[in-house]
């Protein structure tokens, strides 16, 4: 089996993750590596369900427990059905969030103990781990202020502005504790991750995950 490379990228809302996706998925694909780029919630078609279902505003109120297995269901069948095959095959695997951003979200941020996101990692996420997570960095205020000029995008005035999701819906003090959460997985973690300032130039943020990936992770792939 010819191992692939799984690469995650976190952060807050607003933080440009998606972008950086994008533009590495570009590089990468240019030197003639088959990528799949792919997202949590979702991935699959059960987990693109669930996505719908954990960021509608109109869902119901539920704990933190619940949405935890509702985030860990759908990592279970997106692990299954896209992420372990295109590893298997030796691609290269880009995921826009993966299993930090349950243990921020609902565990750092929230009300969820932190030994059940362990366990709830190592019965579904096991040893299928990323071998890179770039940590997008960003002030609360400045990544809530991209977000919402994102939703505007493209649409008429008539339409009228388009609803915050249920997480980027919540209160400024919950955002200013996904930054830290999101730091202190960094910090808990160095050889895994990388902290990039999120409020650079996408062209500089992508030439300093280009640089860590060629020099540091994935050399001999490159």
């Amino acid at each position: 089996m010819n191992q692939g490379h799984f690469i995650t990228f976190e952060g807050g809302e607003g933080a440009g993750k998606s972008t950086q996706v994008k533009l590495l998925a570009e590089r990468l694909q240019a030197l003639g590596h088959t990528v799949v780029v792919t997202r949590e919630p979702g991935g699959s078609p059960f987990a693109e369900k669930l996505r719908e279902l954990l960021l509608d505003p109109a869902t119901p109120p539920h704990d933190a427990l619940a949405e935890a297995l509702i985030f860990y269901a759908a990592r279970a069948d997106h692990l299954n059905k896209t992420i372990r095959p295109a590893l298997f095959a030796g691609n290269w695997v880009l995921c826009d969030r993966f299993a930090d951003s349950t243990r921020v979200y609902q565990s750092m941020a929230s009300t969820l103990p932190t030994d059940v996101c362990d366990k709830l990692d190592d019965i579904v996420v096991g040893e299928t781990q990323p071998g890179l997570t770039v940590v997008m960095d960003i002030i609360a205020e400045e990544g809530l202020a991209r977000a919402h000029a994102r939703r505007l995008e493209g649409v008429a005035p008539v339409d009228g502005e388009p609803e915050a999701d249920r997480y980027e819906a919540r209160d400024l003090t919950y955002h200013r504790a996904l930054r830290e959460g999101f730091l202190q997985v960094a910090k808990m973690n160095p050889d895994r991750c990388f902290v990039v300032d999120a409020s650079d130039e996408a062209e500089v943020i992508a030439e300093k995950v280009w640089s860590k990936i060629a020099t540091q992770v994935l050399r001999e792939a490159l």
